[in-house]
Parts: structure tokens; C-alpha cells; sequence
């Protein structure tokens, strides 16, 4: 047998056992090896390091679509010199994961133009690249689901649909105020997520504002009882990106810096 029909046998294999990478770069990987007289053994090692790569690039795509995030702008990307109120070293923190696995909370306020979303996203895409189920959802989307869900007596399944991804983001709550049975929904979903799930949270409210944004300060004091037990709050302090050219045009005048005033903040860092 020739040695490109065994290869071309081999290749036939692996794709049999989706070894879809792998199979692909065979001829080339076994010319390699031969030119730098590679052992056995560390040929064998490079084979199934690209395939365990192949692999996470392929779920971490996977989930990431599932994710239907609005947009895809890494941590990267996020320019933290624009915003200095920012500690880059605990959105490094959180990118980790960790908060995650403990099923802690991130709350992101500040006004409008601040990169909470842009950071909310960034976030997103490094807990599916490290293997979590994450779902991104905008807080009116959100809530019109839940209620849709209770009309139509489904509500139990949403519920149970909504606490299974290890990261739930819901984004911009506070830009619409939230009728009764929204808030109660809503609660309902903090409740059974608590201490099994993480929510990331983005609002241009302070914690002070949510009384309104519910309708009801017994409600909004409920669900922050269970987001803050385990969080992490960040305060973004500085301007809008998306003003930032027109400000720099002379178009528009530098606004009052966004404040948080009359809320008791803990400070940024995950607690135990």
C-alpha cells in the first residue's frame, strides 16, 4: 500500500471520529515531522493539542452564537484611559471567570455612551470562551418575554429556560420604567437564579433609582437584596463615547459627570 493511500485511509478515520482538524492538516503535519525528525511521541502530542484546540474554537463559537450578543467588541478593545473611574485590574478580575463559577453578580452603572454594554459584551464573549452558557438579553426584551410567558400560562418553563445559562446579561435596565406585574416577573427570575446563576447587569440608574424604574420600592429593594449579596458594582463616571467627537468639534458643551448620589455603593470587589 502506498503511502498516500494509507494517508488518505487515515484521514478517512479520523473523520469518522470528527477529528475534522486533524484530518485536514495530516499531509502537511506529517511533512513537518519528518523534516525535523520529530519523535514519535511529540508528533502524536502536537496531533491532539490542535484537535483540543479545534474543538474549543469550535464550542466557544458555538456558544457564542447562542449567546446573541447585539454586537462583538472584545475587553480588548475597550479604551479604559477614556474612562479613568474604571479599575482595569477588576474587569480583569472578572474576565476571569470566577465570578462566574461562584455564581456572584456584576451590576455596571452609569449614564448613557459609557461602554457598560461595550464591557457587558467583552465580559460575555470571555465567559463563552471559557466554556460557560451565557445569554444576552436588553431588560424591555427581557420582561416582554416573562409577561408573554405568564399569559400564555408558560411562565414556569421560561423561568426554568432562563436560570439554565451560568451568565445571564440583561442590558439597560432603567431606560423604561417597569409596570407591576413586570417587576414581580422580574423578581421571580432574580429569585431563582440566586446563588445559582450569575446576572450582569447594565443601568443607567443608580441603585437609589430602582424604586422608580419598578414602580415599587419593595420590590426593587427585594431584588437588589439578592443581586448585591454576592456583586460586584461598578460606577462609571465618565463621558460618552458617542459624544466624545462632537465634544471635541466644540458642538456640544461638557456635561455634569454622571453621580450616584444618595447610594450606599460597597466597594469594587466581589464579596465572599
Amino acid at each position: 500500500m502506498s503511502a498516500g493511500v494509507q494517508i488518505e485511509r487515515v484521514q478517512e478515520q479520523m473523520r469518522r471520529l470528527k477529528l475534522m482538524r486533524t484530518a485536514e492538516e495530516l499531509p502537511l503535519l506529517l511533512q513537518q515531522a519528518s523534516k525535523d525528525e520529530q519523535a514519535y511521541s511529540d508528533f502524536l502530542e502536537e496531533l491532539v493539542s490542535r484537535e483540543l484546540a479545534a474543538k474549543h474554537d469550535r464550542l466557544t463559537t458555538m456558544k457564542t452564537t447562542m449567546a446573541r450578543f447585539p454586537f462583538h467588541k472584545t475587553l480588548e478593545s475597550f479604551d479604559f484611559k477614556f474612562q479613568p473611574s474604571l479599575e482595569p485590574k477588576v474587569i480583569k478580575e472578572l474576565a476571569t471567570g470566577r465570578f462566574i463559577a461562584d455564581a456572584d453578580n456584576v451590576l455596571l452603572l452609569g449614564p448613557p455612551g459609557v461602554g457598560k454594554t461595550h464591557l457587558a459584551v467583552g465580559l460575555g464573549l470571555k465567559a463563552c470562551a471559557s466554556g460557560y452558557r451565557t445569554t444576552f438579553t436588553t431588560a424591555s426584551g427581557l420582561i416582554a418575554s416573562l409577561v408573554k410567558a405568564h399569559q400564555e400560562n408558560r411562565l414556569e418553563e421560561k423561568l426554568k429556560l432562563l436560570v439554565q445559562p451560568k451568565l445571564l446579561i440583561i442590558d439597560e435596565i432603567g431606560y423604561l420604567p417597569i409596570e407591576r406585574l413586570g417587576a414581580n416577573l422580574f423578581f421571580q427570575l432574580v429569585s431563582r437564579r440566586y446563588e445559582r446563576g450569575s446576572i450582569l447587569i447594565t443601568s443607567n440608574q443608580s441603585l437609589a433609582g430602582w424604586g422608580a424604574v419598578f414602580g415599587d420600592q419593595v420590590i426593587a429593594t427585594a431584588i437588589l437584596d439578592r443581586l448585591l449579596h454576592h456583586s460586584t458594582i461598578l460606577n462609571i463616571k465618565g463621558e460618552s463615547y458617542r459624544l466624545k467627537e462632537k465634544r471635541k468639534a466644540g458642538l456640544l458643551t461638557r456635561s455634569e459627570p454622571y453621580t450616584t448620589a444618595g447610594v450606599e455603593s460597597p466597594a469594587p470587589a466581589t464579596e465572599a
